[in-house]
């Protein structure tokens, strides 16, 4: 199952705190808190629990199911990363391909090939959400 991708950043953080805590990281260079607020992980947490609710009910989806429950997602995923309640904090480039890579193993894990998805409608894999995201 893929891991989401909150899951990696809780992980980061607490690497984080362990190393405050040893002594090898200055505090002044642990700066996780801020980029990832426990708004912006709740909140992403949910966002990607809906989406795998929708992506578990496709049986045999046609390529609008598909894109429509992706689209949904990431505008989700778009009101997250704008919502001032996380102090600035948002989607940088390394939680975009974490986001990404997430939204195509969970469609692929239920037996949606991407990959062909995405040949059909005439765009590489990686860009299954360009159309709609913001972040």
């Amino acid at each position: 199952m893929a891991t989401r991708p909150p899951d990696n950043w809780r992980a980061w953080l607490a690497e984080t705190a362990r190393e405050v805590a040893a002594g090898t990281l200055a505090p002044e260079c642990a700066d996780a808190a801020d980029l990832y607020p426990e708004s912006l992980l709740r909140t992403t947490d949910a966002a990607l629990e809906a989406f795998e609710d929708e992506v578990r009910t496709l049986r045999e989806p046609s390529d609008d199911a598909v894109f429509g429950t992706v689209e949904r997602a990431v505008l989700a995923l778009n009101a997250i990363d704008g919502d001032s309640q996380h102090g600035g904090a948002g989607f940088c480039t390394e939680e975009r391909e974490q986001l990404c890579k997430y939204i195509d193993l969970t469609l692929s894990e239920h037996g949606v090939d991407v990959a062909a998805l995405a040949v059909r409608r005439g765009i590489d894999r990686s860009e299954i959400t360009d159309r709609w995201r913001d972040w």
